[in-house]
């Protein structure tokens, strides 16, 4: 909100010098047009009122960096929240174990939290010098992607600047406190999962 705050007292600020000060030259109008465009085209984001959790489901949009909670509602689907990611450090399908990319799937065969399990005290060597560390937050939501084990939902305990961005090994990483909070509201085993594919 302080951005597109920021962007509209820009435009007013470009507007008055404009009208106070003749005609703009060309390469002014040239900045404040994909600036205009911009304003016009970033909406607030509206999140829904969750009324019944078994009818949610997850979708993580690796390009937007974002894991988002839909409800299907007497045959709409509404956002109820959203937070910031981290995913593999490398782009495109997760190939074998190791290449530190994020698996995808579709709406048809999605993926599925198979069982949410205390991480509280799980570390983990990420071999940039600092051993092993705790690195899970509180929670490992693991995920059933045929092919490939080991993936799931969790935190970032010891690696928080690294959320939103690209980075992890192949799991989605999320805020310790945004992983609480969906473990508390949101998720539960048999949950369906969409990750989307990388643009």
């Amino acid at each position: 909100m302080k951005q597109v705050m920021f962007r509209l007292l820009w435009v007013v600020m470009i507007a008055m010098a404009t009208a106070c000060g003749g005609k703009a030259n060309n390469s002014k109008q040239q900045e404040q047009e994909p600036l205009l465009d911009t304003v016009q085209k970033e909406q607030p984001v509206v999140f829904g009122e969750m009324m019944n959790r078994d009818n949610c489901f997850i979708v993580v949009d690796k390009p937007a960096l974002q894991l988002s909670v839909y409800e299907n509602q007497d045959g709409d689907t509404v956002l109820i929240a959203r937070y910031p990611v981290c995913v593999g450090k490398n782009y495109g399908q997760k190939e074998k174990s190791g290449d530190m990319k994020t698996p995808e799937c579709t709406f048809e065969n999605p993926f599925s939290i198979t069982e949410i399990k205390d991480a509280s005290s799980w570390t983990h060597d990420f071999g940039d010098g600092r051993g092993d560390i705790l690195a899970y937050g509180n929670w490992f939501m693991r995920l059933k992607t045929p092919g490939h084990k080991g993936i799931g939902i969790h935190g970032s305990t010891n690696n928080e600047s690294s959320v939103p961005g690209r980075g992890s090994e192949g799991c989605i990483r999320l805020l310790n406190d945004d992983l609480d909070e969906l473990k508390s509201k949101y998720a539960f085993v048999g949950m369906k999962v969409i990750i989307l594919k990388d643009e």
